[in-house]
């Protein structure tokens, strides 16, 4: 796994709903905005589900997926790409739970994903648009 930049991760604390990612094992794309996702480490991004089908149907057969970050008023653009786990029991799944419920109790929270970030592309126009950073 990588660890996402200061820039990436200042870009990232600013992003309020978030593009997601993800194919299915026939290679079906889907993108869904997702507001509960939260970075739990430098390397690791926690998403949390309440109404995903699509998304999770998605991940359980191709763990894959990415996450577009966009600030606007900086300009920086990032996508940042990992493998994905999905927990629907323990200690960070409860945690996850507890979050989420603190800010909209009314909320399933059914299960986390877990992202570990496996590499970041630049998405801004110009001659490095597409380059991988990390």
């Amino acid at each position: 796994m990588v660890n996402l930049t200061p820039e990436m991760k200042e870009t990232f604390s600013k992003i309020k709903l978030f593009p997601v990612a993800t194919a299915s094992k026939k290679g079906v794309p889907n993108v869904a905005p997702i507001a509960f996702v939260m970075m739990v480490a430098d390397d690791t991004i926690w998403l949390a589900d309440n109404f995903m089908k699509k998304t999770l149907a998605n991940v359980k057969e191709n763990p894959q997926m990415a996450i577009y970050i966009w600030d606007p008023d900086a300009k920086k653009c990032f996508q940042i790409k990992g493998t994905v786990e999905v927990k629907t029991s323990g200690p960070d799944f409860e945690k996850m739970r507890k979050m989420v419920h603190e800010k909209k109790p009314d909320l399933p929270a059914k299960s986390l994903m877990v992202m570990k970030v496996t590499e970041a592309f630049e998405c801004n126009p110009g001659p490095n648009a597409g380059k991988k950073l990390i």
